[in-house]
């Protein structure tokens, strides 16, 4: 199906969804529709390059499919990072309200807001479909919008990675020693583990990873998987590409609205940016899952990439020290550990469920 008549048919579906979400309160939905004709025009900044691959392109999809869906009455224009303000500054952006709606990763906020982490990425932590779950239908949202409330935020997930590739090296990795003194671009919980393990991590714009990787400035970097990686180029600047992802099982995307901009809109407008986020979630995981393979094969059969996979003796050696990296963040804070307990139950119930059912598939397919 092409682009177009993809937005056009999520349009209806989400539509016909949020009329259905509002029937209780029929009435309400239809004066607020009919009520307020006004056009609202935002801006939207994002942490990415314009139009990259997956994180930029999933943000135009979400703008296009609320232009579509509002029938024109919420236009959003897509800033690259950068272009309005840099990259690592989105969050206070939109706090401010700068710009009206941003796009990026919560993981970026850790020295502002530590907690959001968890609505992120956590090292061996939940996958995408788990995640999807713990937010939409296990208490997770709620959580969420209560976390951002203090920062004239609303949350909204845009977007999933699916579980990421460990990494670019310019050093092999064979024993947990290796790790002491690495120095590597990895962000979040990620870099708390690895700092654990005895490495340096640093946290670098996607805009610096390549520059930095060639120059020696940094040894390694996580960025994505083989679709974001694939258009970095950065097979160009290291030898090994590790795997697994054991630090971004998923990257969940977060789309955050200013509170006044968002307040300030009728309540369909509202309900088509709930919907529409949700659409552009599935759009974005959908898309890595299909380009992502493909890619994986042109950097080996192509660019002869070695890849490699993390020995067992590392991996348990991170899994240790992630652990303890998530506990402690749980108990930093009462809303901390709120946040905590809330994923940690619903990730151990969703484990006993996909081990008779997604983990038994695969290996017996």
């Amino acid at each position: 199906m092409k682009r177009r008549n993809l937005v056009k048919a999520l349009s209806v579906g989400a539509i016909a969804g949020a009329i259905s979400a509002c029937k209780p309160k029929a009435q309400d939905c239809t004066n607020s529709t009919t009520a307020d004709t006004k056009t609202y025009k935002w801006k939207m900044v994002t942490a990415w390059p314009k139009n990259f691959p997956g994180l930029g392109t999933g943000a135009n999809f979400l703008a296009e499919i609320i232009n579509s869906m509002s029938g024109g009455r919420l236009q959003i224009t897509v800033y690259g990072g950068g272009e309005l303000v840099p990259p690592l500054e989105v969050f206070d952006a939109v706090s401010r309200g700068t710009a009206e709606m941003g796009h990026a990763a919560s993981y970026y906020w850790r020295g502002k807001v530590p907690e959001a982490q968890f609505f992120g990425a956590v090292p061996f932590g939940m996958n995408a479909q788990e995640m999807n779950g713990w937010l939409y239908h296990g208490g997770g949202m709620e959580l969420w919008t209560e976390l951002y409330k203090p920062h004239n935020l609303v949350p909204f997930p845009v977007g999933h990675s699916g579980v990421q590739m460990g990494g670019w090296f310019n050093k092999e990795i064979n024993t947990k020693d290796d790790l002491k003194g690495l120095v590597m671009r990895i962000p979040g919980l990620g870099g708390d583990v690895l700092a654990r393990a005895g490495g340096s991590p640093k946290l670098l714009p996607g805009s610096e990873l390549f520059t930095s990787l060639q120059t020696g400035n940094i040894d390694a970097t996580e960025w994505v998987g083989p679709y974001n990686d694939l258009a970095f180029g950065l097979y160009q600047a290291a030898k090994y590409y590790y795997y697994p992802g054991w630090h971004e099982p998923t990257a969940c995307l977060e789309g955050i609205v200013n509170k006044q901009a968002y307040d300030s809109l009728p309540e369909d407008l509202q309900e088509i940016i709930r919907i529409a986020c949700m659409a552009a979630t599935q759009n974005m995981l959908a898309d890595y899952t299909a380009k992502n393979n493909t890619a994986l094969e042109t950097l080996v059969n192509e660019h002869h990439v070695q890849l490699r996979k993390f020995p067992d003796e590392v991996l348990e050696e991170l899994k240790i020290q992630a652990h303890e990296v998530v506990e402690e963040l749980g108990n930093q804070s009462e809303m901390g550990k709120k946040i905590y307990q809330s994923y940690k139950t619903f990730a151990e119930k969703t484990r006993n469920w996909l081990e008779v059912s997604e983990k038994a598939y695969l290996q017996a397919r």
